[in-house]
């Protein structure tokens, strides 16, 4: 591509030097901000009227940015007219040049309807075209009077810029390609009901019996992704929530399989509690059974909008946890804001416990704190004896673990909890 250095620059494009170089030099401007400056540079330069980018789709003409001079109000963002009946078409195909001094004066022109309803004098549009050899769309500029002192170096210069946009365009393609192949995956996993769950039982420490289980979403994958990046991925394509309360409900179905004293805890963001799509699927359930755990990782930009939304489940006995408790600073917050019924200690604590004084002291710590705020103590991530065994020194009430159960179907976990009976 040319530099600024390489354009060949008299009268006007003298003039227009400074604000060329700028859009050269932009680095931190956003694709929106770079691309309307280029439209500005190449109104003002050529001394158009109006200057647009459009992007051709569908059989559509959609004007996806526009700049026009002070008192035009012609073009508008996101509209659009048909493509065959658009100067971008005819100059793609070639029926039209790509310069045009007065467009009343050539014959393919005047067919358009346009040419005498805006009034075209003076057109320039320049193919955007993408490293794979597809059209984008055309990077124009019009005038509403004939202009006879345009030339080569304006078209070369114009040129130029259409080959800009098509590099800023052509990471903004390739994002949206991507999102879109996302969205389809995300879509058909929620299709085919592709969330398999696989529930961990939490254990007490005094009796050693099953008190509830914990419902984790598995997705079986060729692609060898783990649930964290499957509802990345998902809130990349907004499908989080639709994720998440596909996981919720399907967690929820083991609850007619549990003893009547046993819950099930269910994982939930912020985002998800807020928008209110959980919300239904858990209004049906035995909510004294039913453990609400809120990640560490949330972040939460209004706790009282929070606290608000799960007011009407906690008062019909659902009970609230703060999961992953002591994996950052966040976890604390939540904590005090939120006042839950549980706090889970992250595997970054117990894991090593028992030979870690550091681990030990922290854990100690949150036992009694948590006695104070009237909180049960929940240690995730227990791999060793030793490990338990220290917790339940420390007085942790509950704990789930490797050590003590991994993660089972329903099938498996009905003959576990047949035999505690």
């Amino acid at each position: 591509m040319k530099t600024a250095a390489q354009i060949p620059l008299d009268g006007r494009e003298y003039g227009m030097s400074r604000l060329l170089t700028e859009v050269f030099d932009l680095r931190e401007g956003t694709l929106a901000t770079v691309l309307q400056r280029l439209l500005q540079a190449a109104r003002m330069h050529m001394g158009m009227d109006v200057a647009f980018i459009s992007k051709l789709e569908q059989g559509l003409r959609r004007f996806y940015y526009v700049d026009q001079a002070q008192g035009v109000d012609l073009l508008k963002v996101g509209d659009s007219d048909p493509l065959e009946e658009s100067y971008c078409q005819k100059v793609v195909e070639g029926s039209l040049p790509e310069l045009m001094c007065n467009a009343q004066t050539v014959e393919e022109a005047k067919k358009l309807e346009a040419t005498e309803a805006v009034g075209v004098g003076a057109h320039m549009s320049i193919p955007i075209r993408l490293r794979d050899g597809s059209v984008f769309g055309t990077f124009c500029c019009f005038s509403f009077q004939a202009d006879y002192s345009l030339n080569e170096r304006d078209h070369a210069l114009m040129t130029v810029f259409a080959e800009i946009a098509a590099e800023l365009l052509e990471k903004d393609v390739q994002r949206a390609k991507e999102e879109e192949q996302t969205r389809r995956k995300v879509d058909a996993l929620l299709a085919e009901d592709g969330v398999a769950m696989m529930w961990q039982p939490v254990v007490e420490m005094v009796s050693g019996r099953i008190i509830g289980v914990e419902a984790l979403a598995r997705f079986p994958s060729a692609e060898g992704m783990g649930p964290p990046q499957w509802f990345e991925e998902a809130a990349s394509v907004g499908l989080a929530n639709e994720l998440e309360a596909r996981a919720i409900a399907s967690g929820l179905e083991i609850l007619g399989s549990l003893p009547a004293d046993q819950y099930v805890a269910c994982n939930a963001s912020a985002q998800a509690v807020l928008k209110g799509d959980i919300f239904d699927l858990l209004v049906e359930a035995p909510l004294s059974r039913v453990v609400l755990e809120i990640t560490e990782h949330d972040i939460v930009a209004d706790y009282r909008a929070l606290c608000d939304a799960i007011a009407p489940l906690r008062r019909r006995g659902m009970r609230l946890a703060i999961d992953d408790a002591g994996a950052g600073y966040s976890s604390f917050r939540h904590i005090l804001r939120l006042r839950p019924d549980i706090i889970k200690l992250d595997m970054s604590l117990t894991r090593h416990i028992d030979s870690d004084l550091g681990r030990r002291a922290l854990a100690g710590s949150l036992v009694t704190f948590a006695r104070e705020i009237g909180c049960k103590l929940i240690a995730e991530g227990v791999e060793a004896e030793g490990e338990l065994q220290m917790l339940a020194q420390l007085g942790v009430e509950a704990a789930q673990g490797f050590y003590l159960h991994r993660p089972k179907p329903a099938r498996d976990l009905t003959q576990i909890l047949a035999r505690q009976a």
